[in-house]
């Protein structure tokens, strides 16, 4: 201990005298170290570089395993070529579940595994040095490494770790100091990670820096999605998307339900999954500015809806059926006109208490759809335009949602904005349960359409940026995740009703009965009433007579259900009653679904 003191005063004593003379001292290796230093920074580069490195060090692993193959356990060659095969038919049929989507990768994956194990039996039974062994392993090292350095989700994850790297820095900057990166994973988009929030952060607190880890992670704006962990509170799932999946438009597949009891299809979240959600017992809401995708979604709503037996939809449509007159072949009502919307809800009611009082004489809860005992769905075009227009109609609706699931009466509202003046007094907005928001322009808007304090959760629609981007709280989705409704244009929908209009079931017997009650209701009370001047008093008769008129003079196609409503000025279930009874009677024939003629010699029995 003396000695090494002595060696440091003199060095100190040294130091003084140069400096006293001028000298500059000569830096030599024991004084500053710099081998320790020089080993260290290797192995910085080394860690740094690891991915880039890792063909070399396979190889030199491989090598390494032949040597001791070879010295030790020269007899397991058989053992390390049945392992081989089995690892590779492994990589090939299930490397999906080892983050391998795509079939190249899991060849390439399945290839090199093949590669490695087969040189490992020939080292066990030849020696690893055995010629051309070691040349066999350089060259195909190097070559089985091309792909992998060129490989694009190698590079990618390489350049997120470095990134994240920088963690500490980048979270004491946005305010989210003592957060830490616990995982990450690179997919086709970008990338996800999953975040260990500090002491007392929040999900909402990362949420409200989401714009400043924008910057701080140099993406574009609007490509961080921040969503919380349900387990625990103090994680959080970050994910950077840096392509936009949803750039283009995404072309409707075809419907995906043959029952309304199954979870409709509507679109794509941002990592490929689909968004399903179920309709029966629910009402739903879609909402968003004029251009922003609704009626794409409708549309969709509608392929999958009109390909369920065991499903009748009615339409309201005040913009004079611009939006679903194109579905008119496979709804069973369609009302244009605030007078017929306001009938067409009457006559929803009255199925729906006529449904009730069903279940309750059957000691039943709910009405189980069926293709002879479909369920109810209506459908309404620019509800706020039907509350302007129709104020009558407010209570119909409010009744409908209040009390329409069990007996399965459903709506399906869509509106630019869900506002109070617009969505009535009533319980209807406060009982969808389904809530669709495309892209809107004001911030405040978003609680319109998703409810309370969703904007401040994170669900942000006014930054979707496109038509047909939409969130969905529903819930099975109760968390924000953006997604795009399928693509179905105007020669889509005409295809996709031809070919489902055929397919459509009637309305049940205890439906038909309670609209033939409310019917005979309205009869009764009409004939109480005193007659208008100058009106018919055989107006039944008259209507009966133009109507066997207009259905013998019927083209061989038949004459449609509107026009005879046009010809008779019969309301629709007493002309569908009518039908029936001369149906019945073998004096009418129905020719396809809503055209009707009378019956002729030529047809077959």
């Amino acid at each position: 201990m003396s000695r090494h003191r002595t060696s440091r005063y003199e060095m100190r004593r040294n130091a003084r005298r140069m400096r006293r003379y001028g000298i500059q001292p000569v830096v030599t290796v024991n004084d500053l170290e710099v081998a320790p230093l020089v080993i260290v920074s290797i192995a910085r580069l080394i860690w740094r570089y690891r991915s880039e490195l890792a063909p070399l060090t396979v190889a030199g692993s491989v090598l390494l395993n032949g040597m001791v193959l070879r010295h030790w356990f020269p007899e397991w060659w058989p053992t390390v070529l049945i392992s081989t095969i089995g690892m590779a038919i492994a990589l090939v049929i299930g490397g999906r579940w080892v983050n391998l989507p795509r079939p190249i990768e899991r060849g390439y994956a399945a290839f090199t595994t093949a590669f490695a194990g087969t040189w490992l039996t020939l080292a066990a039974y030849y020696g690893p040095f055995t010629t051309p062994l070691p040349a066999v392993l350089g060259i195909g090292s190097f070559v089985l490494a091309v792909p992998w350095w060129a490989h694009r989700r190698r590079r990618a994850r390489v350049r997120v770790e470095r990134t994240l790297a920088a963690w500490p820095d980048i979270a004491q900057a946005v305010g989210l100091a003592g957060s830490r990166i616990q995982s990450a994973m690179v997919d086709l988009w970008g990338y996800r990670v999953r975040l260990k929030l500090g002491r007392g952060q929040t999900v909402e607190d990362a949420i409200k820096q989401m714009p400043a880890l924008e910057s701080a992670l140099g993406t574009r704006r609007g490509a961080i999605r921040i969503q919380p962990v349900p387990e625990l509170a103090n994680r959080a799932d970050m994910r950077v998307v840096e392509k936009d999946p949803h750039a283009d438009a995404i072309p409707w597949p075809g419907p995906s339900i043959t029952s309304v009891t199954q979870p409709v299809k509507l679109g794509l979240f941002e990592d490929g999954s689909p968004v399903r959600v179920l309709f029966l017992r629910r009402h739903g809401l879609f909402g968003g500015i004029a251009g922003a995708g609704k009626s794409g979604g409708v549309n969709v709503l509608l392929g999958d809806l009109t390909a369920c037996p065991d499903a009748i939809i009615w339409g309201i449509d005040l913009k004079r059926g611009m939006e679903l007159m194109p579905w008119a072949s496979c709804l069973d009502r369609l009302a244009t006109t605030p007078q017929a919307a306001d009938a067409l809800l009457a006559d929803a009611v009255a199925i729906l208490d006529g449904r009730v009082d069903h279940l309750t004489q059957q000691g039943l809860r709910v009405w189980e759809p069926s293709p002879d005992a479909p369920a109810l769905i209506i459908l309404i075009d620019e509800y706020a335009e039907l509350i302007e227009e129709a104020p009558g109609a407010e209570r119909y609706t409010d009744s409908i949602a209040r009390r329409g699931r069990a007996p399965a009466v459903t709506l399906v509202a869509a509106t630019q904005r869900p506002s109070q003046r617009a969505m009535g007094k009533g319980a209807v907005r406060s009982q969808m349960d389904i809530r669709l928001s495309f892209r809107i322009r004001e911030q405040r808007d978003v609680d319109l359409i998703l409810g309370q304090g969703m904007l401040k959760a994170g669900w942000h629609a006014h930054r979707l940026d496109a038509p047909g981007k939409f969130l969905i709280s529903a819930p099975e989705h109760d968390v924000p995740r953006r997604a795009r409704t399928y693509l179905l244009d105007d020669e889509g929908v005409q295809r996709t009703a031809e070919r489902h209009a055929p397919n459509r079931p009637p309305l049940d017997a205890i439906s038909a009965a309670a609209l033939e009650a409310q019917e005979a209701l309205k009869t009764s009370q009409s004939a109480v009433r005193p007659s208008p001047r100058h009106a018919r008093s055989n107006f039944p008769q008259d209507a009966d007579v133009a109507l066997i008129t207009a259905l013998d003079t019927a083209p061989d196609a038949g004459a449609s259900v509107g026009d005879l409503i046009t010809a008779t000025g019969m309301s629709r279930p007493t002309l569908y009653r009518r039908l029936g009874h001369l149906e019945r009677e073998g004096r009418v024939r129905q020719i396809s679904r809503g055209f009707w003629r009378s019956r002729r010699d030529s047809d077959p029995e």
